[in-house]
C-alpha cells in the first residue's frame, strides 16, 4: 500500500516504521531457511561458510553433496555412469529409496485425506447437520493435539486392533497401509479447512436450480459443486501432501525399516553420520515447498475469481 501524498509527518513516520518492522520480521523468518541453500554447495564437509565461500572463490563451491544423494548406499558408486549405474542407484541408493517412499506414501495419503476431508467438509457445510461445531472440533483436533501424543496413540491403535504394526525379533515391522492411514489422518484437517472455506462462498441456490432442472444429486455434485470447489480441494490436497512429505514423528513411531522417508532419513543422518548432504536435501525440499505454495496461491486467486463470478 503506497503512502498517500497528503500524509502528514506522523503518518509518514508510522508508515516507514511499519515497513521496517515488516522487513525485520520477514528476514527473521526467512533467514534460517535461505542460509541452508548456499551451505549445500560447500566444497568442504562443514556446516559453516568457509573462507573460500566468503570470498566467492569457485573452488569453495561444489555439487558433491547433491551427487552423494545419488550414490550413498549404492553397491558400485564409482562405476561408469550408464544404465547399470542408474539401475544400481534406483535400487540401492538410500536417499532415492527414501524419496520413493515419501512420494508413494504421500500420494496415497493425499488421495485418502482429500476424499474423506472433502466429504466431511460437504457435510459440515449443510446447515441441518446437528452438532456441527463439535464434529468440526473433533475432525481438526490432529492440528491441535501434540503430534507426539497422536503418534503414540496411532502406534497402539494400529498395532493391537488393526494389526498393521508389530514387533518381530526386537524390530518394528510395519506396512505401507498403516503409514498411509496415519499420514492421511494428519492431512484430513487441512482438507476440511480449505474446502470449508471454499464452500462458505458457495451459492446454495445453484444446487436448488440444478435439482429443479432435473439433475440428480450425483450429477449436481460433479457438474455444479465440484467445478466450483475444485480450487479448495486441490489446495487441501497440496497441504495434505506437504504434511505427509514432511512428517517425521509419526514415521518414527509407525514406519518400519522398509518405509524410510526423507524426513526420517534426515533424522537418521543427523543422529548417526552428520553430512552436508542433509543440507542438499533441505534445499531441494525448500524449492519444492515454494513451488507448492505458489500453486496454492494461484488456486486461491482462481477460487476468489470463481466466487466473484457466482456471486453476481
Amino acid at each position: 500500500m503506497a503512502l498517500p501524498t497528503y500524509a502528514d509527518p506522523l503518518e509518514r513516520l508510522w508508515y516507514w516504521t511499519y515497513v521496517v518492522l515488516c522487513t525485520v520480521i520477514f528476514i527473521f523468518l526467512i533467514a534460517p531457511i535461505l542460509v541452508v541453500i548456499p551451505l549445500s554447495f560447500n566444497a568442504e564437509p562443514y556446516f559453516t561458510f568457509t573462507p573460500k565461500m566468503l570470498a566467492f572463490d569457485p573452488e569453495g563451491y561444489s555439487l558433491r553433496w547433491y551427487d552423494s544423494l545419488l550414490t550413498v548406499g549404492m553397491q558400485a558408486p564409482d562405476a561408469e555412469r550408464g544404465s547399470a549405474w542408474m539401475s544400481d542407484m534406483w535400487a540401492n541408493a538410500a536417499w532415492v529409496k527414501a524419496a520413493k517412499n515419501s512420494v508413494i506414501i504421500g500420494f496415497w495419503a493425499t488421495i485418502l485425506a482429500t476424499v474423506l476431508g472433502t466429504l466431511a467438509a460437504l457435510g459440515l457445510s449443510r446447515p441441518e447437520m446437528p452438532f456441527r461445531r463439535v464434529v468440526m472440533a473433533i475432525l481438526i483436533s490432529p492440528m491441535i493435539v501434540p503430534i507426539i501424543i497422536i503418534a503414540t496413540g496411532m502406534f497402539f491403535f494400529y498395532s493391537n486392533p488393526c494389526g498393521l504394526i508389530g514387533v518381530s525379533c526386537g524390530r518394528l515391522t510395519s506396512t505401507y497401509t498403516g503409514v498411509v492411514m496415519a499420514h492421511a489422518m494428519l492431512g484430513i484437517p487441512f482438507v476440511i479447512i480449505t474446502v470449508t472455506a471454499t464452500l462458505s462462498g458457495f451459492d446454495q441456490s445453484l444446487i436448488r436450480a440444478s435439482a429443479s432442472l432435473g439433475a440428480n444429486p450425483r450429477t449436481t455434485f460433479f457438474k455444479v459443486i465440484m467445478p466450483l470447489i475444485l480450487p479448495g480441494v486441490v489446495s487441501g490436497a497440496l497441504f495434505a501432501f506437504v504434511t505427509s512429505f514432511d512428517e517425521v514423528v509419526a514415521v518414527l513411531f509407525i514406519a518400519g525399516p522398509d518405509q524410510q522417508t526423507i524426513p526420517r532419513q534426515m533424522w537418521n543422518g543427523i543422529r548417526e553420520a552428520i553430512s552436508p548432504a542433509i543440507l542438499a536435501v533441505a534445499t531441494i525440499l525448500v524449492v519444492i515447498s515454494i513451488a507448492l505454495l505458489a500453486t496454492v496461491e494461484l488456486l486461491r486467486r482462481r477460487s476468489d475469481r470463481l466466487r466473484g463470478v457466482t456471486g453476481r
